[in-house]
């Protein structure tokens, strides 16, 4: 088992977890600046994608310097193509590798990724074992082109990073779900531990549950007993609502630490236990800078996926629901500081809106 950055996490260990269409490079840069949790997962991305020569893909890859440990988050069912995107990971010079086997997604389990693979185990741990040679390919001298990856997908990636990253083995995680239609999470954890991946996050829902009802921290618990007997270790993902809580949960559940999801909405503060309350101040000031580092980061994309993170900064002060409307027709920065820049504390006292 290869641990990289992993041996070296002070545990608890607290991590952002990766959120489709919400942990893009600016969200991620924020949750850093603000918050720095212990490790960084970038959005998902298809390896089936990106071995047909879908370059859009790569944009799942972008990522700052500040952000380390990042590790670089795949997605898909046929291992093959698990191995050659080993190599563009490698290459991009990211800490890590994390496969997926989580989302619940229609058009993801549908194709037998995602959560879907908890059905298929002989499926899921030859992923597992195909991403880790690839990586280990990688640092044994064999390059994208020995892979057989596209060469506009080598172009690009090569555009990313000029200068080559060290050559080393990356260390290979999963993030998961208890279990597909109910819970199994037990016989689950014992099949990728045949693998030895040098982590396994806990999502406490099934697939079939969604993000619905509650995160179920006893199944996860019952996971980490299972894990803990190995060098692997455990993060339990579902409902965490701060750090204190997450904190909690460890010490009841046994895991060695967590990961926020939806807490992180409009909150990079949400991992930082030292941060004094917040200010409207600082909430408009963190949505300013959030929209310039998109701008920067993506600017050739619409800006309507910013939208929904603004939304996500402008609650809770009188108000709120008239600036989120203007808000959501902003097309650029500097529109978006406009609008800000009319808000004041004063004007806008604290309420639930």
């Amino acid at each position: 088992m290869e641990k990289g950055f992993w041996a070296q996490l002070e545990k608890p260990i607290i991590g952002l977890a990766p959120m489709d269409g919400v942990t893009d490079a600016p969200f991620r840069f924020m949750a850093t600046k603000y918050g720095k949790p212990h490790v960084i997962m970038t959005e998902f991305t298809s390896v089936e994608g990106l071995c047909y020569g879908n370059e859009k893909g790569l944009k799942a890859f972008l990522y700052d310097q500040v952000e380390r440990p990042v590790v670089a988050q795949i997605f898909g069912s046929n291992p093959e193509s698990f191995y050659k995107v080993a190599f563009i990971v490698s290459e991009l010079g990211f800490d890590g590798i994390d496969i997926n086997m989580g989302c619940p997604a229609k058009n993801v389990a549908s194709k037998g990724s995602g959560a879907a693979l908890i059905q298929t185990p002989e499926i899921a741990k030859e992923i597992i074992r195909q991403t880790r040679k690839g990586t280990q390919d990688w640092a044994n001298g064999k390059t994208m082109e020995d892979a057989g990856l596209p060469e506009n997908i080598i172009q690009t990636v090569q555009s990313m990073q000029p200068k080559r990253p060290e050559k080393r083995e990356l260390p290979v995680s999963v993030k998961t779900r208890i279990g597909f239609n109910s819970n199994v999470a037990v016989e689950w954890a014992k099949h990728l531990l045949e693998t030895e991946p040098v982590n396994i996050s806990i999502h406490g829902r099934t697939l079939k549950q969604m993000y619905t009802g509650s995160a179920d921290w006893d199944a996860i618990a019952a996971a980490a007993e299972v894990i803990k007997k190995t060098d692997t270790t455990v993060l339990g993902n579902g409902d965490v609502e701060s750090v204190q809580d997450g904190l909690e949960r460890v010490k009841k559940y046994g895991v060695d630490g967590f990961m926020i999801g939806r807490a992180a909405f409009g909150n990079p503060w949400v991992f930082n236990r030292e941060h004094a309350e917040l200010t409207l101040e600082d909430r408009l000031t963190a949505a300013k800078e959030h929209s310039h580092k998109y701008e920067e980061v993506l600017r050739e994309d619409y800006f309507y996926p910013m939208r929904k993170h603004l939304a996500w900064y402008c609650k809770g002060f009188y108000g709120a629901s008239e600036i989120r409307k203007k808000l959501m027709k902003a097309e650029n920065a500097k529109e978006v500081e406009q609008i800000l820049n009319e808000i004041s504390a004063m004007d806008f006292p604290a309420d639930s809106s």
